[in-house]
């Protein structure tokens, strides 16, 4: 019980923070992120990804719906975000003493133990 419990404050934790900069991405605008993507030798395109990783993967992992498929979907979105957007900043230690984007990596190692461990089991579906 209490490891479901853990899952459910990790999908609920990762997910409404996740959620959180896709509003901001639809307000805001993503056409930055296509010239981050051309800059960078991808098609422009892809910046409409950053709407399924960043709202409908959030989404599946709050509701606990295919938790697995939508914490990779959130990897791969951080994983995008720290190479478009931070690549020069991986290693570089911030003010505080920890990594400048120590943000990025919670969210993206949170997504990845959270697609290992599963949704558990308050979880619409537990695989």
């Amino acid at each position: 019980m209490n490891e479901d419990c853990g899952k459910l404050i990790l999908r609920v934790t990762l997910g409404v923070l996740i959620l959180m900069h896709g509003i901001g991405k639809v307000t805001g605008g993503i056409d930055w992120i296509g010239d981050s993507l051309v800059a960078s030798g991808l098609p422009a395109f892809l910046k409409y990804g950053v709407y399924v990783g960043e709202l409908l993967a959030p989404a599946l992992v709050i509701a606990g719906f295919y938790t697995r498929v939508g914490a990779w979907l959130i990897a791969v979105n951080m994983l995008f975000a720290i190479g478009l957007a931070h690549w020069d900043e991986i290693f570089i230690i911030g003010k505080s003493g920890g990594f400048a984007i120590e943000k990025q990596y919670m969210f993206m190692f949170s997504a990845i133990a959270l697609a290992l461990l599963g949704g558990g089991r308050y979880a619409v579906n537990q695989k």
